[in-house]
């Protein structure tokens, strides 16, 4: 049977109701996210707004403050389950590295003894153009692909992510290009349901010291669920209250959190910012890309591809440095070594027969020996340029004699190879 993309899915995220939702792989963070703003509410609810039902001039007023409550924290919970459950924006991961940026270079290395090794290479950064300006982007090695701009692989989810702003271990999820919106809306909304409780807690505490015309510790003591709501919401303002600032801040500059600190550290230029109200039109105007991914498509069985075929080149002179030398440099000093040897064996071969002829007759071939013994000759040269014997480096006497044909091929082949 087919299995589906999110069933051999190689991120690190989770997929519910049968990959219709995606999480990432620390979404069990959102229950203590869930009851960080369920409970203070219910809280709120029995303790506070419920006794604040009569405290207006018009009799269902008091309503109102349950029911804002309520439904804004409906909104909230909206918000949280849009930016924590859908793709933020992942990149599909290719099967094979890009063919079309493969690079084949030659390693010189002294465990090969100075020969060159081919090896496949991938040019780790690309140029692209963004508003004018030069962009380098990056080539992702478990993606295998160059990341689009502004895009970043993320550690937690093991994807490469559009817009790449952060992964918020809050939401189980990483915030990029498709669920950022929904992320600033869910930390802004936070913000103001912080506002809204505490002032509505502070105002019952106000009611109880008019009531009982008594001071805020006796009315602290009356409510003491108001003072806890009031603290709580306090020290949360801290936490979504700045970090709504710093996303104000972000989104009139066109930056994301990740590009931030990266250009405290290496100084680099924002090339994505048009203005701070084209840049808030940006994130909240603009339409959601579309998922690049169907998680819940089968998967199509791939056609096995021939393996690239590895092309080496010979390094140059000058790149080589020390004594390493290439193979063929080693074998034309040994060709010319062993031509030298090989003449000045003739000379002394020439001495000996003239000797020879002054103390007896020579040695006569036959014609049709020396017929028969050339292309023996000629056949031996082609197997090796010279014979040994068992553990000995001794030129064999048969060569020597023969030495002119064999040599003579020995040095033209180094020339052709020279040239």
């Amino acid at each position: 049977m087919a299995k589906r993309v999110y069933e051999v899915w190689k991120g690190s995220n989770k997929f519910i109701f049968g990959g219709r939702l995606i999480f990432g792989p620390d979404a069990r963070s959102l229950f203590v996210t869930l009851l960080l703003i369920i409970v203070p509410i219910i809280v709120f609810c029995v303790f506070v707004a419920r006794h604040l039902r009569h405290e207006f001039s018009s009799y269902n007023a008091g309503y109102a403050i349950s029911v804002v409550a309520v439904l804004f924290t409906i909104h909230v919970l909206v918000l949280l389950f849009l930016t924590s459950s859908r793709d933020p924006g992942v990149i599909p991961r290719n099967a094979h590295p890009p063919e079309e940026e493969f690079r084949y270079e030659t390693s010189v290395t002294g465990d090969t003894g100075g020969r060159n090794t081919p090896s496949l290479q991938f040019p780790r950064t690309k140029e692209v153009m963004v508003n004018g300006l030069t962009v380098k982007v990056k080539y992702c090695d478990t993606c295998m692909l160059y990341r689009p701009p502004r895009c970043s692989h993320c550690s937690i989810c093991n994807n490469c992510v559009e817009r790449f702003d952060h992964h918020c271990p809050w939401v189980g999820q990483c915030i990029g290009l498709r669920n950022y919106r929904y992320f600033f809306l869910f930390v802004s909304s936070s913000t103001i349901l912080c506002i809204y409780v505490f002032s509505i807690s502070a105002l019952y505490i106000k009611v109880l010291m008019d009531d009982y015309h008594g001071t805020v510790w006796k009315a602290m003591k009356e409510s003491p669920a108001s003072v806890v709501l009031m603290a709580y919401c306090f020290i949360s303002l801290w936490f979504v209250g700045g970090l709504t600032g710093f996303h104000l801040y972000l989104i009139g500059t066109n930056q994301t959190t990740y590009e931030n600190f990266r250009s405290r550290a290496d100084g680099r230029l924002n090339v994505y910012n048009r203005g701070c109200l084209n840049n808030f039109l940006e994130v909240f105007c603009t339409k959601v890309k579309p998922s690049r991914n169907n998680f819940r498509a089968f998967v199509q069985e791939e056609v096995p591809r021939p393996p690239p075929r590895v092309i080496s080149r010979e390094p140059e002179a000058d790149e080589l440095s020390g004594d390493r030398r290439p193979k063929v440099e080693d074998d034309l000093d040994i060709g010319e070594d062993l031509l030298k040897i090989s003449q000045r064996r003739n000379i002394e071969i020439d001495e000996d027969i003239r000797s020879r002829g002054s103390n007896g007759p020579p040695h006569n071939i036959s014609e049709g020996e020396s017929e028969h013994r050339a292309p023996t000759i000629r056949a031996e040269a082609r197997h090796s340029s010279w014979e040994r014997r068992s553990e000995s480096w001794e030129i064999a006497p048969e060569v020597l004699v023969n030495s002119n044909v064999t040599e003579s091929k020995s040095y033209v082949g180094s020339k052709e190879v020279r040239q």
